[in-house]
């Protein structure tokens, strides 16, 4: 057996895996295969034509680089990993992307890619240009907006702002849901196209977008800077600050640039300015930042002449495409909207029959109910009859009843009559008594006035014939033969005792005359107190009558005139008369 046959074949092949910012893919290589065998394989694959944008990158060490087209694939210092890992990605940035940018795909691919370095805060934005840019986002990713398909919260799982502006204020992510949702639902009608145009073209105003970063110093000693590349030209700034360039040089104003190991020189178009030199840190800084250069200058000297034959037929065929989607989403729109309109209408039929239905239903209901109240009312109306009937019967019975209470109260109101002349005979009587006890009184005031007059005055003859005769009888005694008293002495002697039973006899006589009076005075008074006692028992008796009366009109139901009939002559138990009466009654019983 030969060496040769002992060692072993080499792989005519390898594998690459290719990762793009919206899918994976792998790929059998040749190992003869340069780089731009691999990259048209991949544009191929993608359906890419404007190929100039784009390179496959891959990782060095520390850093990264690009892929050379014109040497093969494994003499460069690619990863010898299996699979190789290369990221397709813009190499280069357009200045204007609505003019430049010709194919959906091209598009989209810078849009995935520029969206990204905004997230990750390779590229500054602020807070407001970052929700509006947000909104875009979500209109190319769901469309037009929807409140009843897209529900509070259907943002939860997208990555939609940078992390330092969710730090920068202290709001939920509903509050950041809410702003985005209130812009997104302003850009209904804007295709996904459309949507991420809009979104570059925001970004590309932005002061970091298409800059590459190096780090370099101006000399070994100096402190550090930055150098930026784009499409404009190259710029430097300092370390801290990103944004802002120190010193710019445009394309159209650079003669050369080369370097020489880690030095990098850049000669300006007008002699009479200095050459500006600086440093970086690796050969292969200087290398990848001259492959930019020389990529971002042919560009930007290609965009300032006619376009190729090839571009003007992409934009041309571009412009057809644009027109016929255009068109597809017109039509689409149109019957979009008839077809909305064909369901509000179905809906509005189906709202219609349900109504209907619900009428209905709800007046076969009313009429078993009229049905059912029909019925009642019947049995009702029966049951009212009826009743009618018995309330007949009764205001029949009550009439009757009414009548004779009628003649009832005639009958007591001619009985109440006789009463009250009674009363008033009574009442005549009473007052002449009255007048009678009170002369009586006046001549028993003065009989007994004159009485003791009367005594006074034999009390006082007494006395003085007392004293007469203490002083006469000493001297009969003394003397055998009175003499013979004054004519006038014996007068007022001899009428003396006849005055005196003057005196007895009237006194006697009066005594039996006020006697008399007194027992006539007593039987009268009796006689008037059992006609007093019979009144009374027949207005008590009268009384009893009376509510009994008003009784049974109550439980007979009579109508107001019957019930308010009082006779003109009745009798009222509380009036002020019959107080009088009592009054009366008691004075002369107390007598």
């Amino acid at each position: 057996m030969s060496i040769l046959g002992l060692k072993k074949k080499q792989p005519k092949t390898f594998k690459v895996k290719v990762i793009t910012m919206d899918a994976e893919m792998e790929f059998s290589c040749e190992v003869k295969w340069k780089g731009k065998d691999l990259f048209d394989l991949v544009c191929r694959t993608v359906g890419l034509r404007e190929t100039w944008f784009f390179g496959l990158r891959y990782t060095v060490k520390d850093t990264y680089a690009w892929l050379k087209l014109e040497k093969r694939v494994l003499d460069q210092e690619v990863p010898k990993d299996s699979p190789i890992t290369f990221h397709f990605l813009a190499k280069f940035f357009p200045e204007k992307v609505e003019e430049e940018l010709v194919q959906e795909i091209t598009q989209h691919l810078f849009f995935l890619q520029v969206k990204k370095q905004i997230l990750d805060e390779e590229i500054f934005c602020s807070p407001e240009a970052s929700v509006l840019l947000a909104s875009y986002a979500v209109q190319a990713k769901y469309g037009d907006y929807d409140p009843n398909f897209h529900k509070p919260g259907f943002l939860a799982q997208d990555e939609l702002l940078p992390k330092r502006v969710l730090m920068q204020y202290q709001m939920t992510a509903d509050m950041w849901e809410e702003k985005i949702t209130a812009w997104y639902a302003e850009h209904r009608g804007i295709a996904r196209d459309e949507a991420e145009m809009e979104y570059l073209k925001i970004a590309q105003d932005l002061e970091m977008y298409g800059v590459s970063y190096f780090a370099i110093t101006q000399n070994k000693r100096d402190t550090d800077l930055l150098l930026g590349v784009d499409a404009q030209g190259l710029h430097i700034y300092n370390p801290n600050n990103k944004l802002n360039s120190n010193k710019s040089f445009p394309w159209s104003g650079i003669r050369n640039i080369s370097y020489s190991e880690k030095e990098f020189t850049i000669k300006p178009l007008d002699k009479k300015k200095d050459v500006f030199k600086f440093y970086s840190s690796q050969l292969r800084v200087n290398k990848l930042i001259l492959q930019l250069c020389i990529g971002n200058h042919d560009l930007f000297m290609r965009r300032r002449k006619v376009d190729s034959i090839e571009v003007q037929q992409m934009k041309a065929q571009a412009k057809e495409e644009k027109a016929r989607k255009k068109m597809e989403r017109q039509i689409l729109a149109r019957e979009k909207q008839m077809r909305e309109e064909a369901e509000r209408a179905k809906e509005e039929m189906e709202r219609r029959l349900f109504q209907l239905q619900d009428e209905a239903r709800l007046a076969n209901e009313a009429l078993l109910r009229s049905e059912e109240t029909a019925d009642l009312l019947a049995e009702k109306a029966q049951i009212a009859e009826e009743e009618a009937k018995l309330l007949a019967h009764k205001a029949a019975e009550a009439e009757q009843e009414r009548q004779r209470l009628e003649v009832t109260a005639m009958k007591t109101k001619e009985e109440k009559r006789l009463m009250e002349q009674k009363m008033r005979e009574a009442e005549q009587l009473a007052v002449k008594l009255v007048e009678q006890s009170e002369r009586r009184l006046k001549e028993a005031d003065h009989l007994k006035q004159d009485l003791t007059e009367a005594k006074d005055a034999e009390r006082r003859a007494k006395q003085k014939l007392l004293e007469i005769t203490k002083t006469t009888y000493p001297l009969i005694a003394a003397y055998s033969t009175p003499p013979a008293p004054p004519e006038p002495a014996d007068l007022s002697y001899d009428s003396m005792p006849s005055r005196l039973d003057f005196k007895d006899s009237d006194m006697k006589r009066l005594s039996m005359e006020i006697e008399r009076e007194r027992l006539e005075y007593m039987e009268k008074s009796k006689h008037l107190q059992d006609q007093l006692k019979e009144l009374k028992s027949e207005i008590e008796s009268l009384k009893l009558e009376e509510q009994q009366q008003q009784q049974q009109a109550s439980m007979y139901s009579l109508p107001s005139e019957a019930r308010g009939y009082v006779p003109e002559h009745a009798y009222i138990p509380h009036s002020n008369r019959n107080s009088a009466y009592m009054s009366q009654m008691a004075y002369f019983e107390e007598v």
